[in-house]
């Protein structure tokens, strides 16, 4: 599964992904607890293949930071929790991005990613950063 179907849903925790398309939206299911919800065009939702992070220099998309991530814990998950301490969260991803922009990406954005990224791991779907790259792939031949 593509990053294309995974979603984070403002108000909502976790990841949920895209189970089924509606009239006026669709249905997805959380990854947390299983439970499978309507979700409509008024919801604010964010697909993670459409979020990137700032840099320094550029906005590296999320999928990249995760294999950032992926590298450093060798496919496992994270040495901290998303729940650890503001400095001990900045701390970690300038180990994993540290050209990250530290004016523009914030305590909670990192806890995020850390939170989404583990999320991800423990459902087996970090195989979707590989599958996103050869879509990417084929749609630019």
């Amino acid at each position: 599964m593509s990053l294309d179907k995974i979603l984070s849903i403002s108000g909502k925790p976790g990841l949920y992904k895209i189970v089924a398309q509606t009239r006026s939206g669709f249905v997805a299911e959380s990854l947390i607890d299983k439970k499978k919800m309507a979700v409509n065009i008024h919801n604010n939702i964010s697909v993670l293949s459409e979020i990137a992070v700032y840099t320094l220099t550029e906005e590296l998309p999320l999928r990249e930071v995760f294999k950032k991530i992926r590298d450093k814990e060798n496919a496992q998950t994270t040495s901290i929790s998303h729940k650890d301490s503001k400095d001990t969260l900045e701390e970690y991803f300038f180990g994993v991005l540290p050209d990250y922009d530290e004016d523009r990406v914030y305590a909670s954005d990192i806890k995020k990613i850390v939170q989404w990224y583990n999320l991800l791991q423990k459902h087996d779907m970090l195989d979707a950063l590989e599958e996103d790259e050869e879509v990417t792939a084929d749609e630019e031949e």
